[in-house]
């Protein structure tokens, strides 16, 4: 197997060796590979990507390449279809721009008040990244201003088309500049894709990689009735035991109904569709991220952006009507040269989208009989940490070494005891070992935090 190529092989800026350093990145995969030459030689690029392949790095390192930090303006920017991943691609953008004194970057989505936000663009950021409602918005209201874009990126474009967005992209690229550099990146290549690629991109460098079912996915197929699918996910939930498992739905119902179910016999299980409001979105996102819920229910367009390390299994609930939504799905297990379990239901109905999944394999599927679980059962695994939430965040000043020194302070934890921290402008949340978690909430509530009292609840 030929080595892969690794970054010190490309002319990149000094400033962005800090961040690959900060990252762990050395080597690059083969997204990165095929596309950073090109994109480094400021030529248009469309990529189909999965999920997982390394896109992010690879227009990141682009953007951060084209900007000029002294020009006080706006100078790339990345439309994301959801808030999630927008903030995922922010996160990792800052992380890649460490070596980068002064670099202003902001993440600006709906879903939250737009007050904050025409206020922090008093002081243009040099990135932009955010949904293409709020972008258009704050276009229209003069508060950003676009004319000094020199890299525009589309990312996840399929779903942003799928999600209802092309009519405000198509108004947010008019305002750009003429030259500019533009980079789509997209899971599926359907027909509307390529319609916009050749609108927007001039003369673009085509990147493919290949999304076949990586190797060490084990995929696994029962044969279910749609009526009994909740006992079967039930009894393959018991038999694996994973500790973290999503679980995809083809609608919003079905994530309601199946979240219910699961709760009935005993699993810590929370839903991810588009209808909940940002702030429980957030929170079922954290939680499941940082390990206290074991099952996270969600359908296709809501789990875009998940990007949760060490996910165990992932299982279809009901068959995607496309193979290339199958291999996005299944493609977030097994990653990191990690093993990974896919599990999928079908019923009769769904046979010709298995047949499709076998075609494009090009090898038999492997089909197991399980027995529908009966009454609830005694010993369901539960999820090793549960959350506790600060009503408190960055706008306190509040920092996560705050929130450790208190639980292992006054709080008397061990810091084994404690997990993720993730800290936002009002609010926090701190994983804590299950066995901890009351003791944790009690004595904190009565404890202080940085010198001050904060309401903490248990989620």
């Amino acid at each position: 197997m030929a080595t892969p190529p690794t970054f010190a092989s490309l002319p990149l800026s000094p400033a962005l060796l800090p961040g690959l350093d900060a990252l762990g990145y050395s080597s690059m995969t083969p997204v990165q590979a095929q596309a950073l030459p090109a994109i480094l030689e400021r030529r248009d690029v469309i990529a189909q990507a999965p999920t997982g392949s390394g896109k992010t790095a690879a227009f990141g390192l682009g953007v951060l390449q084209a900007l000029d930090p002294e020009a006080v303006r706006t100078q790339a920017l990345v439309l994301c279809p959801t808030r999630e991943l927008a903030d995922q691609v922010g996160k990792q953008l800052r992380r890649l721009a460490t070596g980068i004194a002064n670099l202003k970057l902001s993440v600006l989505c709906g879903g939250i008040p737009l007050g904050p936000q025409l206020a922090s663009l008093g002081h243009a950021p040099h990135v932009v990244v955010g949904t293409p409602g709020r972008i258009q918005e704050l276009v229209r209201k003069k508060a950003l201003r676009l004319d000094g874009v020199r890299v525009l990126v589309l990312d996840e474009a399929d779903r942003m088309l799928d999600m209802g967005f092309e009519a405000q992209i198509r108004d947010i690229v008019k305002r750009l500049p003429k030259d500019r550099q533009a980079l789509l990146f997209s899971a599926t290549f359907p027909e509307p894709i390529r319609l916009l690629a050749s609108e927007m991109l001039r003369d673009p460098v085509e990147v493919s990689v290949d999304s076949a079912a990586p190797v060490a996915i084990e995929q696994r197929f029962f044969e279910a009735e749609h009526t009994r699918k909740a006992p079967v996910l039930a009894a393959l939930l018991l038999r694996h035991r994973p500790e973290s498992c999503v679980v995809f739905c083809n609608t919003r119902r079905d994530v309601g109904e199946l979240v219910g179910s699961l709760g009935h016999y005993g699993f810590t299980a929370l839903g991810l569709h588009g209808e909940l409001d940002q702030r429980d979105r957030e929170e079922v996102l954290v939680r499941f991220a940082n390990r206290s819920c074991s099952v996270l229910v969600a359908s296709d367009v809501a789990a875009r952006g998940l990007d949760v390390e060490g996910i165990d299994a992932v299982v279809n609930h009901e068959l995607p009507t496309d193979v290339e939504t199958y291999l996005h799905r299944i493609g977030r297990t097994g990653r990191a040269g990690r093993a990974g379990l896919a599990l999928s239901l079908c019923t009769p109905r769904e046979m010709p989208r298995a047949l499709a999944i076998e075609q494009q394999q090009g090898a038999p599927l492997r089909w197991e009989r399980v027995e529908p679980l009966s009454g609830k059962p005694a010993r369901v695994p539960q999820a090793p940490m549960a959350t506790l939430r600060i009503d408190a965040g960055r706008g306190d000043k509040l920092r996560p070494g705050d929130i450790v020194g208190a639980l292992t302070g006054e709080a008397g934890l061990h810091k084994d005891s404690i997990g993720k921290i993730d800290v936002y402008d009002t609010r926090s949340y701190v994983a804590i070992a299950r066995a901890q978690a009351v003791q944790a909430q009690a004595r904190l509530r009565a404890g202080k935090i940085k010198g001050r009292r904060f309401r903490v609840n248990a989620l």
